[in-house]
């Protein structure tokens, strides 16, 4: 965010992490149900409405930066901020394309199957599926404005397109 900054543009980052939806919703199948984590863990409906709604034309430009803290499944309690008209907004996290997300410019890193094993930490390969299944529905690489070869992060390599 800081060569934005230095570039005189406002930047906010919004991670989508804090945009789950209740642990009643997103655990209703188990604590470990890939499909569920593909398809109910983001509340896209509040990340649209709080985030990127109000970053429309004419909006209002007040970004809720988190809505819901998923370790205490309570509300983050998080003040807006107000993004000026040319601010930038980057929003993280994973399985965000395919969402019909009003976004102007995307960035899928992605990362071979065998590295995401490999970096995905032992109690969390339970979501490799989801993953795959992401991967299968959705064509990141081919949805996303940009595709960045993360594999080897100390390496990063931009792939062109034909």
């Amino acid at each position: 965010m800081e060569p934005l900054r230095l570039r005189g543009l406002p930047a906010l980052r919004v991670p989508a992490a804090g945009f789950l939806r209740p642990a009643s919703i997103r655990l209703e199948y188990g604590h470990r149900d890939a499909d569920a984590f593909h398809d109910l863990w983001l509340d896209d409906g509040a990340l649209a409405r709080e985030v990127l709604d109000p970053l429309e034309p004419g909006g209002s430009g007040r970004v809720l930066p988190s809505l819901r803290d998923p370790a205490t499944d309570r509300s983050t309690r998080a003040p807006y901020v107000q993004l000026p008209p040319g601010g930038v907004l980057l929003l993280d996290g994973p399985m965000l394309l395919g969402r019909w997300l009003p976004l102007e410019l995307t960035v899928h890193l992605a990362l071979s199957p065998a590295a995401l094993a490999r970096r995905t930490p032992a109690e969390e390969r339970w979501t490799l599926p989801a993953f795959a299944r992401y991967e299968e529905e959705t064509g990141p690489a081919e949805a996303a404005d940009l595709t960045v070869r993360m594999d080897d992060p100390r390496h990063p390599a931009l792939v062109e397109r034909p």
